[in-house]
């Protein structure tokens, strides 16, 4: 019987794991840009629906959602003891460029959030 180094389930299963850390990244990634397109979507056509109070603040919490799971995104990937395994075949997204595209993603949520405070809305 082989041991665990030679058999390819052990491979396999590390694959598995790191292939299912790219999806989760991919999922913060995907619902930040979503609540980032919503907060701006809500700041821009909402203007006659609702209060502009109302629109403020459900459009600054989605802003500011988006920015929390871009920050989410690469925290997971780079916490102590969240390494890939190391009979993994597969090739991982390097972690500097993780903080790079999502520091520019923050730098958007912030912007964003600037144009949701100060710009004004589509209105005349």
């Amino acid at each position: 019987m082989p041991d665990d180094q030679e058999d390819p389930r052990v491979l396999y299963a590390a694959d598995r794991t790191v292939l299912a850390a790219e999806r989760t990244y991919a999922a913060w990634v995907r619902t930040g840009l979503v609540a980032l397109v919503a907060g701006v979507g809500a700041k821009a056509s909402l203007g006659n629906v609702l209060p502009d109070w109302a629109i403020l603040f459900n459009a600054t919490l989605l802003v500011l959602f988006s920015g929390f799971c871009f920050a989410v995104a690469v925290w997971r990937d780079l916490r102590p003891g969240h390494d890939a395994p190391q009979r993994s075949d597969v090739w991982r997204l390097p972690k500097a460029l993780l903080v790079v595209v999502n520091g520019g993603l923050l730098l958007v949520s912030l912007g964003a959030l600037m144009g949701v405070w100060f710009g004004r809305t589509g209105g005349g």
